[in-house]
């Protein structure tokens, strides 16, 4: 499976055109787990505003559920383009759309209708020109093996003819010169993450336009890489003869390492020999200080935390605060495989009744949270009992 050796890191920008309230493009991505697939979309409604948006989503939303049920690209590309209304005075379809289908051996097929064409990198040099491709009925594809370090970067127009009437780019941002662009940063920073490449382009292309959006600007960035591995340690064993377990899987993880409770931080002090101090300056009046582990990358205090984090990631409040909530969730966004190891002995101390019913039960905190991150963020997570 590509989630053995590889991670596919997905992220998207939109900036509205100035004077609307929503962006008249559409991004839609989902990972189907048990195919070890990655689908992704991006729509330009014709226009911008409310109604660029609905027929952006329209077409979007069919592009990627013609693709997750394995209908042929180009043929599911044509009845995407017929169910389209075609605008008289311009002759051109109302939306346009670019997908990538990325299997699990990383054979990426993409496929292109009036998009720029999308740019391709093997580590900081431009891929795109060793990729055969075939048009069909205005409809670009072209398929390849995808490695580590690939990078695929695909935009609508409000990127590549953003600045469009300046002296020093008439006809907008070409693309050689964004090609360039992103050439440079990938030189300087080769292992900058998508989320941060991706921003950069953006902020690019709205600079071009004086910040103010001539029209809808969205870029996404496909990074395939090496995974970053994070342990959530939350919980005494059910048993303590399985202290020395957890304690041992602890020592031996390969990747970031959290513990949520303070028994829990403990039970692993105490087994690997390790002194636990507390930082009083990182507490708030909703959550208590942080702790310090030797090799330990955060430890917190348990259920409260836990389940703040759940509150945040469920609104969306995934801000840059200093509480033991925010730095855990920064944790979850970075790494891509999350491994949850849950003890599930009873803290008497939450048997209280006049707490919340989800603060309760770890368990049932834990599992909302894992979902979150798969459905919202794309992470693949696990969760082992003990």
């Amino acid at each position: 499976m590509i989630k053995d050796y590889c991670f596919i890191e997905i992220a998207h920008k939109s900036i509205h055109k100035a004077g609307q309230e929503v962006c008249g493009d559409v991004f839609l991505s989902r990972k189907i787990f048990e195919e070890g697939r990655t689908v992704s979309v991006l729509s330009d409604g014709l226009g911008s505003g409310i109604k660029a948006n609905i027929l952006a989503t329209l077409t979007s939303s069919m592009a990627l559920n013609f693709t997750v049920d394995h209908q042929p690209l180009v043929r599911s590309s044509k009845a995407i383009k017929s169910t389209l209304p075609i605008d008289q005075d311009r002759k051109i379809s109302y939306s346009t759309f670019s997908i990538v289908d990325i299997e699990y051996d990383m054979e990426t097929t993409l496929v292109e209708y009036g998009n720029p064409q999308f740019l391709v990198f093997r580590g900081a040099v431009s891929h795109k020109e060793s990729i055969e491709e075939d048009t069909i009925s205005d409809i670009v594809r072209c398929r390849f093996m995808a490695q580590i370090e690939d990078r695929i970067i695909f935009f609508t127009d409000g990127v590549s003819q953003s600045g469009i009437g300046r002296s020093d780019m008439p006809f907008g941002w070409d693309i050689k010169d964004i090609e360039l662009f992103i050439q440079g940063i990938l030189g300087e920073n080769p292992g900058i993450s998508a989320e941060e490449l991706v921003k950069q382009i953006i902020e690019r292309a709205y600079q071009n336009d004086s910040f103010a959006a001539k029209d809808d600007i969205s870029c996404v960035v496909i990074y395939f890489r090496k995974p970053r591995n994070l342990l959530i340690c939350s919980g005494p064993p059910y048993k303590k003869e399985k202290d020395e377990l957890m304690a041992d899987i602890v020592r031996t993880y390969n990747g970031d390492k959290i513990i949520c409770g303070g028994t829990t931080a403990q039970i692993i002090g105490r087994e690997l020999g390790l002194e636990i101090n507390t930082d009083m300056s990182s507490g708030n009046n909703e959550l208590p200080p942080l702790s310090v582990m030797s090799g330990i990358d955060l430890v917190t205090e348990g259920i409260l935390t836990i389940g703040k984090v759940a509150q945040y990631l469920e609104t969306g409040e995934t801000g840059s605060g200093e509480n033991s909530a925010c730095r855990l969730i920064r944790f979850m966004l970075k790494n891509d495989h999350i491994k949850f190891i849950i003890g599930t002995k009873i803290n008497e101390a939450h048997q209280d009744p006049s707490l919340p019913v989800e603060l309760d039960i770890r368990r049932n905190v834990i599992k909302k949270i894992a979902q979150i991150l798969k459905d919202k963020y794309l992470k693949e997570v696990e969760i082992h009992y003990i």
